[in-house]
C-alpha cells in the first residue's frame, strides 16, 4: 500500500513545494533589492569619500605652497564660473568681510591663477591668467630675462610678448612673476615655455607658454596679503612729524 500513500499524496507534497519555492523566489528579490540599495549607498558614500580625500589632499598642497610663501594668505573655494567662454573669471567664497581687496594675486599649489577684480560682501571674481585683457609681467627664472605674458584665451596656451630673436630663451623654462608695477608679488610660478617659432626677418619671436596653475581644475585657491612697503605708511607718519616741527617752531 506504500506507493498508494505515496501518490495519493503527491499532489500535497506538490502544492507545499510550490509554495515554498514562490516564497523563497520572492524573498530572494527582496534581498537582492535590499542589497542593490546598500550597494548604492556605498558607492555614494564611496564617491563622496574620494572627493573628500581630493580636497583634503589639494588643501595639504595649498597648505604646503602657503608654508613657501613670506606674504599673508587666505584660502577660498571657487564657487562659481563666468558662463562666458570669451570671459576667463572664477567667483571665489571670499570677499571684503574676510579683507579681500580689488588687485589682490590668486594662486592655487602649482602658479599664479590670477587677481581679484571686483568684490562684494562674501564672494569675490577673479579674473584668470588665459582670459585675452590679462598682462603679467614676468621674468625668466633661469636668467632673469623680462617680458610680457599676455592670455590668449585660451585656457591652456599664453603669449609671452616682444622677446627680440636674439634673447637667451628655451622651451622648458619657467617664467615667475616679476613684481614690476606693482600688482603681483615677484617670485610666483606662473607659466613654462612650450613652444618658440622664430620667422626670418621678424625682430621679435613667437612664444607660447603653458600656465602652471590649473585653471580649470582647482577648487582651492590662495589669495595672497602684500605687507605694507615703507612708502604705504610713510604719508601716514608724515603728518605728525610736521606738526611736531609747527610745534617747535612756535615754542618760545
Amino acid at each position: 500500500m506504500a506507493p498508494i500513500y505515496w501518490f495519493g499524496n503527491l499532489p500535497a507534497r506538490m502544492g507545499d513545494w510550490l509554495d515554498g519555492s514562490l516564497e523563497s523566489h520572492d524573498d530572494l528579490q527582496k534581498k537582492n533589492e535590499e542589497l542593490q540599495t546598500r550597494l548604492l549607498i556605498l558607492e555614494r558614500r564611496a564617491l563622496k569619500y574620494a572627493a573628500l580625500a581630493s580636497e583634503n589632499n589639494e588643501l595639504r598642497r595649498l597648505m604646503n605652497s602657503a608654508e613657501v610663501l613670506d606674504d599673508r594668505v587666505i584660502v577660498g573655494e571657487v564657487v562659481g564660473i563666468s558662463p562666458d567662454p570669451y570671459t576667463h573669471e572664477i567667483v571665489i567664497n571670499k570677499g571684503q568681510s574676510d579683507g579681500i581687496t580689488v588687485g589682490q594675486a590668486v594662486l592655487d599649489a602649482q602658479g599664479l591663477m590670477g587677481q581679484v577684480i571686483q568684490t562684494s560682501q562674501f564672494t569675490s571674481r577673479v579674473l584668470l591668467v588665459s582670459d585675452s585683457s590679462h598682462a603679467v609681467p614676468v621674468e625668466v627664472l633661469r636668467n632673469g630675462l623680462r617680458a610680457i605674458l599676455l592670455g590668449s584665451g585660451q585656457p591652456d596656451t599664453l603669449d609671452l610678448v616682444h622677446v627680440p630673436d636674439t634673447a637667451d630663451i628655451r622651451e622648458g623654462d619657467v617664467l615667475v612673476s616679476s613684481g614690476l608695477g606693482g600688482r603681483f608679488p615677484s617670485g610666483y610660478p606662473v607659466a613654462e615655455i612650450t613652444e618658440i617659432v622664430k620667422e626670418p626677418g621678424e625682430p621679435f619671436v613667437t612664444i607660447g607658454a603653458a600656465p602652471k596653475a590649473r585653471l580649470n581644475q582647482s577648487r582651492l585657491v590662495l589669495v595672497v596679503f602684500q605687507p605694507k612697503s615703507r612708502q604705504d605708511e610713510a604719508p601716514e607718519e608724515e603728518p605728525e612729524s610736521e606738526a611736531l616741527a609747527q610745534d617747535e617752531g612756535e615754542t618760545p
